[in-house]
């Protein structure tokens, strides 16, 4: 797709919360970047302080970058993103998942502009392919391999629910509650409930 459109390289970013500190290489969850230069980048910039980075929580709309419109802004007095990554014109796309996490789609490369129909053919294409990559992806890897039962298990944990309860809950027995969730600690390599559940929500496994 990205080459279709005249770029070069394409990467799915997560967004964090905007004041926490992201590297690009650890935001980036599937790219064809030269091997390298995400980490590379991260060495020398900080990825919070670029103008990129920033627009992503001012805008909600497709923007298209180019390191010649940064040129001629003359009120500018730091390097720009373009200026930092080593490329001419950038494209991002937001998106986000089913369950209200936001990414960016981000497009690379050297040409020197994208018409009006272009921008929109990209967007709504590559829209259409994050949604299949979170689907198909995204979701079980958040999902950390949990089946629905299990799933439904941990979600009563977290409301505080003892094995007994959650048993009369989901009609099964107390041994099968507690059986998958011995499966679940070791699913999400952890030794408790309480990180069970810490790191359940941080995956956004349950909300």
């Amino acid at each position: 797709m990205a080459l279709r459109y005249g770029f070069e390289h394409f990467g799915v970013l997560q967004l964090a919360n905007e004041h926490e500190t992201s590297l690009l290489a650890q935001r980036l969850t599937l790219h064809d970047l030269p091997a390298g230069l995400a980490e590379a980048y991260d060495k020398r910039h900080r990825f919070n302080d670029s103008d990129l980075f920033k627009s992503f929580y001012v805008s909600t709309i497709s923007t298209v970058w180019r390191d010649r419109d940064r040129a001629a802004d003359q009120g500018s007095p730091h390097e720009s993103f373009l200026d930092q990554i080593g490329f001419d014109m950038a494209l991002s796309v937001p998106v986000h998942s089913v369950a209200g996490t936001r990414f960016v789609v981000l497009f690379l490369g050297d040409g020197d502009d994208i018409g009006r129909a272009e921008h929109f053919e990209i967007c709504y294409e590559a829209t259409c392919a994050f949604d299949y990559f979170y689907r198909q992806v995204l979701a079980n890897k958040a999902g950390m391999g949990l089946t629905p039962r299990e799933t439904e298990i941990l979600r009563w944990i977290s409301y505080g629910k003892t094995a007994s309860e959650i048993a009369l809950i989901v009609s099964v027995s107390e041994h099968t509650v507690n059986s998958h969730t011995a499966t679940i600690l070791k699913k999400l390599d952890v030794v408790n409930r309480t990180q069970m559940v810490a790191k359940a929500i941080r995956e956004q496994i349950i909300q």
